[in-house]
């Protein structure tokens, strides 16, 4: 008889235990990335560790990360109703805080509007009294983003190469301030000259009689019944400041001014001295 042979038992897999155990890894892993997804970053620590891995992996300098204020999202462990929407630091989610907030913009709005409208009426006052007394070609204005530049030209206020304000200037100034004297903004008072060189005992260049000529115009402007002297300041420009090529008689015309700047009160910050730089210093 055929001799049979008996089939050995089948062997136990010794190494089937390391699919479980990469599985529970496996699972491990993805718990544990599901924490971290949940947890704050922070930012901080998150691009020196990406400085670092640039560093290391690409032996150049690191690469610029934008890493967003909270690159986590939202988190899932915050209380209260989760479809209710976050509060930003410094807003509110009342009806009151937004028609507050309307209220001002529009009142800011409205500031605005009106400083146009009031610059807009003085340029207006101006160009009559100009056009009235024959001199709208030497008393210019021009409404500009710092304020209403009024340009007048050195003919009309020095005889030539003198700082001196002449009688006449003094009758046309003085109908200036009346106009300029009622608004509360600053203003600038400002000297230019051509580009002929001038040297003089008392003027050794053109800066010397472009500063002197703007102050010898702001101690005119400034005093009782007229513009307070803290709302006056003088600076002279030379001939560096030029609205025209001094290449022609008529360029270097136009260049021998004096400017009285009305600023915007948007400007008011720029002013050392004004209640608003003060204020905007105390916050910083």
């Amino acid at each position: 008889m055929p001799r049979h042979h008996e089939q050995d038992p089948e062997k136990d897999n010794g190494e089937r235990w390391l699919l479980t155990y990469s599985d529970l890894i496996t699972l491990l892993m993805v718990f544990f990335v599901v924490l971290y997804s949940m947890s704050q970053i922070d930012a901080n620590k998150f691009k020196a560790v990406a400085d670092s891995l640039s560093k290391a992996l690409g032996g150049g300098t690191p690469a610029k990360m934008d890493i967003a204020t909270n690159p986590s999202g939202p988190s899932l462990f915050e209380k209260g109703n989760p479809q209710s929407k976050a509060t930003q630091p410094g807003t509110t989610n009342n009806k009151d805080n937004t028609a507050n907030t309307n209220s001002a913009a529009n009142g800011s709005q409205g500031n605005t509007d009106t400083e146009n409208m009031t610059i807009e009426g003085i340029k207006s006052k101006l160009d009559k009294f100009a056009a009235d007394n024959g001199i709208q070609a030497k008393l210019v204005s021009s409404i500009e983003e710092r304020g209403l530049v009024i340009s007048i030209q050195d003919t009309l206020l020095f005889e030539s190469g003198s700082a001196d304000v002449t009688p006449r200037a003094r009758e046309i100034l003085d109908k200036v301030i009346t106009v300029l004297a009622p608004t509360p903004n600053y203003i600038k008072i400002e000297g230019h000259t051509d580009n002929l060189p001038i040297n003089t005992a008392r003027f050794p260049s053109n800066w010397e009689l472009s500063v002197l000529r703007a102050t010898n115009v702001l101690q005119i402007m400034a005093g009782p019944n007229k513009i307070s002297y803290d709302r006056l300041s003088a600076t002279g420009y030379g001939e560096y400041r030029p609205v025209a090529s001094n290449d022609s008689e008529a360029g270097r015309a136009k260049n021998r001014r004096v400017d009285l700047v009305i600023l915007r009160s948007k400007y008011d910050l720029t002013e050392p001295g004004s209640s608003s730089a003060s204020a905007s210093s105390k916050t910083q």
